[in-house]
């Protein structure tokens, strides 16, 4: 039998399911066939991401080794390179304890729910031309709905542990991510006010010169407010200097915790593609036609780093600090680049209300003058703002006088 996907079926239009769902309708019926390349794509698709999360583990600490002047993993391979599968066979032999006075049910769930929205939204991130699971007129949108999953998430593995530091870092958590979530999606106007569409394929096809040249203030809010939803050093305040636990996740053990690290390591890899696609131009690149998938992965890699070099970098903050960060910081900087992007949109578009790359340059050499401006001005007041302390002053005791 010969099986032929319809001009009006959303899947039409990604070349990979219609590859094998043409190839697997020469020996199945095609109503199984359509169930089977679904069921394909989304074992491809969880697979890679999960396959990606080790991989870059492997290369995180090894970078971070190099960072440090210290030897990372090198025991188990060729320079360590077996060393997450060692893990993963040590996490997967461990003992799965679950707290005596945990809600076991909501307990179970919060790993799944951790690894969930990383897998789902790389589902409508395009790796090359029509290459995405599905191409949604929504898609920043469907991304931004996704995303909120994870403070459920975490807020779920707090209050189900029976644990209260459990629940002061879910707490602690939470607050971060709701509070980095609106410059993030404020950031993401700009980018939405560019392209004229919240569809991905959109955004990479209008970013003749790339949104990151254009839109630098946006690019810098969303790297900073990524880095803080990922709990990613310097943001990481789920684990408190002042308690020493793994915050909202200090019962989870064995496979359940293994999944937990599994989501935190794939959702660098998964913001790292969501950033190639609104910012750096997607699969664009020379021979793009036949080499888009491998400019995009290269992109990826090199966001990657980037995380991981600010890893290494810079102390953490404290959860005042973090806020403030947020709040007198990020927002103001997505505000003022809202405003401005609105503004060039509707002095610089032409009668059908589209930009050409005349006015994309233009706009580039505006907005790197506003963030630099922006970035120069707010951080001198923040930096009033969550400066620590000075030391302690005071008379000096004698031993006598201190007893």
């Amino acid at each position: 039998m010969n099986c032929v996907l319809g001009a009006d079926n959303i899947l039409n239009d990604t070349v990979l399911y219609r590859v094998i769902y043409e190839a697997v309708g020469h020996v199945l019926p095609c109503g199984v066939s359509y169930v089977v390349a679904g069921l394909a794509m989304m074992l491809i698709l969880a697979n890679g991401v999960l396959l990606g999360a080790g991989l870059f583990s492997w290369v995180e600490r090894r970078l971070i080794g190099r960072f440090h002047n210290r030897i990372g993993p090198n025991r188990w391979g060729p320079f360590g390179m077996l060393q997450p599968l060692a893990d993963l066979v040590k996490l997967l032999t461990k003992e799965d304890l679950t707290p005596r006075g945990a809600d076991r049910i909501v307990f179970a769930i919060v790993p799944v729910a951790m690894v969930a929205p990383v897998i789902l939204m790389m589902a409508v991130v395009p790796f090359a031309k029509d290459t995405a699971l599905v191409n949604l007129n929504v898609g920043i949108l469907y991304i931004l709905a996704v995303t909120s999953i994870t403070s459920i998430a975490i807020f779920m593995a707090g209050w189900s542990s029976d644990n209260r530091y459990a629940m002061f870092g879910a707490s602690r958590g939470v607050a971060v991510l709701i509070s980095y979530e609106v410059p993030v999606v404020m950031s993401l106007l700009g980018v939405v006010i560019l392209a004229g569409s919240m569809s991905l394929d959109d955004v990479v096809s209008a970013q003749a010169v790339p949104f990151f040249l254009v839109q630098p203030l946006a690019f810098f809010v969303f790297l900073a407010g990524t880095s803080a939803e990922l709990n990613r050093t310097p943001f990481d305040v789920a684990e408190a200097e002042s308690e020493i636990i793994a915050g909202y996740h200090i019962e989870y053990s064995g496979v359940k915790f293994a999944l937990i690290q599994a989501a935190e390591f794939g959702a660098v890899l998964t913001a790292s593609a969501v950033m190639v696609t609104l910012f750096l131009g997607g699969w664009s690149g020379p021979f793009a036609s036949y080499l888009g998938w491998a400019w995009f992965l290269l992109k990826i890699g090199v966001l990657a780093f980037v995380f991981s070099w600010v890893r290494a970098t810079f102390p953490r903050l404290r959860i005042d600090q973090l806020l403030a960060f947020a709040w007198k910081f990020l927002l103001p900087l997505s505000i003022i680049n809202l405003f401005a992007t609105a503004l060039e949109v509707y002095f610089l578009r032409d009668a059908a209300g589209t930009l050409d790359t005349t006015d994309l340059w233009i706009m580039a050499g505006i907005n790197f003058g506003v963030a630099f401006a922006c970035l120069l001005i707010f951080g001198t007041l923040i930096k009033e703002k969550v400066r620590p302390a000075g030391p302690v002053t005071g008379a000096i005791l004698s031993p006598g006088e201190a007893d």
